[in-house]
């Protein structure tokens, strides 16, 4: 009987955080919209064609994959072949995608790509995932407005560093005192 019921127990705390599978079904703002330019973004990059983020202006794109998401900024190669696997797509600022010209400038926005790719890695290695995520909000706010930061879902910042939604909401309401709340 107690082993019942603590077999429910479990069964019921795994449907109560996590009641979906995939998070990427519909990426809802802090202000209770849904996103829905990425729609457009995705056909685009899904055309097989690459393109590269605007390096004149303050924009990106954050590209949710299956079990993660990648931040391409500005100079950045996106669509062709590297993101087929592409499910989803944020854009933050005003972005614009532009053609390359050569194959020089596809090389040189691959390799900014990849540089976007590493600041994310050297992040990621942290092992607390407050500091990861404290880490992140601080990289974006110091390129983008707070404003613009402020408007992007949780679940963006989570898959970018690799942690749970609630723990980017828990960082971003209690910010750096959160280190000396809670001890990991």
């Amino acid at each position: 009987m107690d082993s019942e019921q603590h077999r429910r127990y479990q069964i019921s705390m795994v449907s109560t955080y996590y009641p979906k599978t995939s998070f990427l079904d519909s990426v809802v703002m802090p202000d209770g919209t849904e996103q829905s330019q990425g729609s457009d973004i995705l056909t685009r990059l899904h055309s097989g064609e690459v393109f590269i983020v605007n390096s004149r202006r303050r924009n990106g794109l954050i590209l949710f994959k299956r079990y993660h998401a990648e931040f391409a900024g500005p100079g950045a190669a996106v669509g062709g072949d590297y993101d087929c696997d592409c499910q989803r797509a944020l854009p933050i600022g005003n972005l614009s995608l532009l053609t390359p010209d050569s194959n020089e400038e596809r090389q040189k926005a691959y390799l900014i790509r990849r540089q976007w790719i590493r600041l994310i890695k050297q992040i990621t290695e942290n092992p607390i995932p407050g500091q990861r995520v404290q880490k992140i909000l601080d990289q974006f706010e110091q390129y983008f407005p707070p404003e613009i930061v402020a408007i992007l879902p949780d679940v963006a910042f989570a898959l970018l560093v690799g942690v749970l939604p609630q723990t980017v909401g828990l960082v971003r309401r209690l910010g750096s005192e959160m280190d000396s709340r809670f001890n990991y």
